[in-house]
């Protein structure tokens, strides 16, 4: 019997996805893998498709108490996201739902029908208190299904119509359609937005992100949002030491070229399963610079893949995080890009009416 760890079964094939396997997640109580079974029967070749299923919201808002996060509360209209970054640090959250974070992640979507109306109630909760309301901090609330279920507009309406402060973060070019909501929020000080940019280079893009616009698109949308009066953060997320980081002098200034005002970066974390589906990439795209990159990994990390501790999560630390952050500092600066911007206004912030009630004059 041969075996093939790919976990893929027989026929199955896939184009432009990030991840080239589907193994069992950590909470399966078994492992699925494809084998050769002795019969000489071919079988018929197919793509794997993206399938989205639908989920009864129970509730909206999503509450943290990390530290290191500039946010205590988000929405995520969609569970796994269908443009396939294989670095992609929520992809351990499929294994909840008994699904792979391999290519389940990015081709067994979830979407949350009705979660606009459970944000209404939330909000008109008598003891609930705005602050701002994060959109895309686990998976992209404009990934391509957003096109059709049209949820991430809906969640952005009940936002725009109570005055709610709201961070957006997304790669998706759709987030341009909702620039007639997005505006007037921004000139009232309610929305700023943060556009992930992981690398200028189009091949390497494709290769990582495989469903998610191309970085000129990316760069088009930055310009866009910034001529309709929108603050723009250019998010170079993440920063993969002997991969992108050469790129980081030259992607801010194409950021700020853009109409970007405010630039941030995270490193490169591969937690749970993110790490072998991430060295299986390296080892398929790029073998001449796998060892390095991992190597310059497991030096931010304390000779780990990865480590969670809050504070060091995000940026890691020794030689390589400090050279990555000074001359991220240094080319901020030069470029006069904002690393902090001002809050977000919740002094306008309205409960949502129910029917009947009485409008106010003011």
């Amino acid at each position: 019997m041969s075996e093939d760890p790919s976990s893929l079964l027989p026929g199955q094939r896939v184009r432009a996805r990030g991840a080239g396997s589907n193994l069992s997640g950590r909470f399966e109580p078994a492992q699925r893998m494809a084998f050769a079974d002795g019969w000489q029967i071919e079988e018929e070749d197919h793509l794997i498709q993206t399938e989205v299923r639908t989920e009864v919201p129970r509730s909206a808002i999503s509450y943290n108490r990390s530290p290191d996060l500039p946010f205590d509360r988000s929405v995520n209209p969609y569970r796994g996201c269908e443009h396939g970054c294989i670095y992609c640090f929520a992809r351990p959250t499929h294994a909840y739902l008994n699904l792979s974070p391999g290519l389940d992640f990015e081709t067994k979507l979830i979407a949350r029908p009705g979660i606009a109306d459970v944000l209404v109630r939330e909000l008109r909760a008598k003891a609930y208190r705005p602050a701002t309301l994060a959109l895309g901090t686990n998976t992209d609330p404009y990934q391509p299904c957003e096109a059709t279920w049209g949820l991430m507009r809906q969640v952005l309406q009940v936002l725009s119509d109570t005055g709610h402060p709201t961070a957006i973060t997304t790669k998706g070019a759709l987030i341009l359609r909702d620039l007639d909501l997005i505006a007037p929020m921004a000139a009232r000080g309610l929305v700023r937005v943060g556009i992930s940019i992981t690398t200028l280079d189009a091949d390497l893009c494709r290769r990582l992100e495989p469903r998610a616009p191309s970085p000129a698109r990316r760069l088009a949308m930055v310009r866009a949002l910034a001529d309709a009066g929108v603050t723009i953060r250019v998010m170079m997320s993440p920063v993969i030491p002997g991969l992108t980081d050469h790129e980081i002098e030259p992607l801010l200034t194409a950021a700020r070229d853009a109409g970007a005002k405010a630039a941030s970066w995270i490193a490169l974390r591969l937690p749970q399963e993110v790490s072998p589906l991430f060295q299986d990439w390296l080892a398929t795209h790029v073998p001449d610079r796998a060892a390095k990159v991992m190597a310059r990994v497991r030096e931010m990390h304390g000779g780990k893949d990865y480590d969670s501790e809050w504070g060091r999560r995000m940026r890691g630390q020794g030689l390589w995080s400090d050279l990555i952050a000074q001359r991220f500092d240094k080319a901020v600066a030069r470029l006069g890009l904002a690393v902090a911007l001002p809050p977000l206004r919740d002094d306008q912030f309205r409960p949502p009416l129910r029917s009947g009630d009485q409008l106010s004059l003011w």
